[in-house]
């Protein structure tokens, strides 16, 4: 997946002016930044069913080939430039997972593998690779023209007694969605972004630098599986290096590892608490920390994630 620096340097609060953000983005989506937006190609919005097509009804989509092989034609309504959004590609892998096999136990894991761009036609190989009694390891493969663009690995694991516990960790000072800024579509470039709420979650005092935290919600949540639901926007903000670059340039996330904290999350109005945050960034990576909290502020889901920062 792309992203797009947002200027802000780790050292100071100035900003890259947004007409030149909007340039370095749309020059990563094939547009002609000589050209005024209203005679641009228009790459965030799709004529007929694709334009407003949520999760569920991309899943729907899913056309089964046999074999453990799905096709699915037309997504472009999640395209950000020339790759489809990642956390819609995890959601396509998924939900044909589940569909091959419908008697998973709950996802747990995942290890995401963002191989190349992942086009608007591509079909889905399912494997499975073990299951034991409780545990399922399953592989997923996107491909486009043949060739591998995504590969998955998802670990489902069925409930058992368990040999003591530890509770998810609580956020304090929880600023609920209902408080806090929306964020205009100038902010929210990207155009899969129109299918979602988003809000400013900053904690008090703002964000550690490298760090980047939205309130999210999707506008349509039909026919989606809370779990199904967090590997959908768990991937939806810019990685948190894109608050330390000190040039406007696009961003590329590599691999996603991701653990979900509990069977079936919860939270009010579809409102989902995402951070981005990096760990490390030098050389042209950064490794990132990604987090998901309810609207109550309980972590639902942990993961990692490298990033590759380029210009």
């Amino acid at each position: 997946m792309l992203h797009f620096s947002n200027g802000r340097t780790a050292q100071s609060a100035s900003l890259i002016p947004f007409d030149d953000l909007i340039r370095s983005y749309n020059k990563i989506r094939g547009k002609d930044a000589n050209l005024p937006e209203s005679e641009q190609p228009d790459t965030a919005n799709t004529g007929g069913d694709e334009a407003g097509m949520g999760f569920g009804a991309l899943a729907a989509r899913l056309e089964p080939l046999g074999s453990g092989r799905f096709k699915l034609d037309g997504a472009a309504g999640w395209m950000q430039g020339r790759t489809m959004y990642g956390g819609t590609a995890a959601f396509i892998a998924y939900s044909a997972a589940k569909l091959a096999f419908p008697d998973l136990p709950p996802l747990r894991a995942a290890q995401v593998g963002f191989v190349a761009p992942v086009g608007e036609q591509l079909e889905v190989e399912v494997v499975m690779l073990r299951q034991g009694r409780s545990v399922a390891q399953v592989e997923t493969s996107l491909l486009c023209d043949g060739a591998v663009a995504q590969r998955t690995l998802w670990l489902f694991g069925a409930e058992r007694e368990s040999n003591g516990s530890v509770a998810a960790s609580v956020l304090p000072g929880l600023i609920p969605p209902e408080e806090s800024p929306h964020l205009t579509a100038s902010d929210m470039a990207p155009a899969f972004t129109a299918r979602m709420d988003m809000r400013r979650a900053d904690p008090a005092g703002g964000s550690p630098a490298g760090t980047i935290r939205r309130w999210v919600r999707l506008k349509d949540r039909a026919g989606l599986d809370p779990v199904g639901e967090l590997v959908g926007i768990g991937d939806a903000l810019p990685p948190g290096s894109a608050r330390a670059m000190e040039r406007k340039g696009p961003i590329s996330s590599i691999t996603w590892a991701l653990t979900i904290l509990g069977e079936v999350p919860q939270t009010r109005e579809g409102w989902w608490l995402l951070e981005t945050s990096s760990n490390h960034m030098a050389h042209g990576f950064s490794s990132e920390t990604l987090r998901l909290w309810s609207s109550e502020g309980v972590e639902v889901m942990h993961g990692l994630q490298s990033v590759a920062v380029f210009g």
